[in-house]
């Protein structure tokens, strides 16, 4: 019960936090793609940690959005790259957190 509500928070975490990131990326005088890519590698790893059993769902529901701004606004495929750097992230979280929680001393 806990796991599912723990799932749906961290879903609707994700979708925030993209939408934040998409918007911030989308803006006319916004250009700084490291930060935007350090932004959601951070985001992703950290909710890739938090669950790592749906870090696809995370990279997904987070990452899609930087895609969807600039696609609907510019017409922009190259921001496409968005999405593996996404699922990049969240299996960083993923190793981390089986490095920390399943490493035998």
């Amino acid at each position: 019960m806990i796991a599912h509500i723990k799932f749906w928070i961290l879903l609707i975490i994700s979708i925030v936090v993209g939408m934040i990131i998409g918007f911030i990326d989308s803006r006319p005088h916004w250009d700084d793609t490291g930060i935007t890519v350090g932004m959601i590698l951070v985001s992703s790893a950290f909710l890739g940690f938090v669950m790592p059993r749906r870090a696809w769902i995370w990279a997904i529901a987070l990452g899609v959005w930087i895609p969807v701004w600039n696609i609907l606004q510019h017409n922009n495929y190259s921001s496409l790259i968005a999405l593996p750097v996404a699922i990049i992230g969240a299996y960083i979280g993923v190793i981390i957190y089986k490095v920390i929680f399943y490493s035998s001393d």
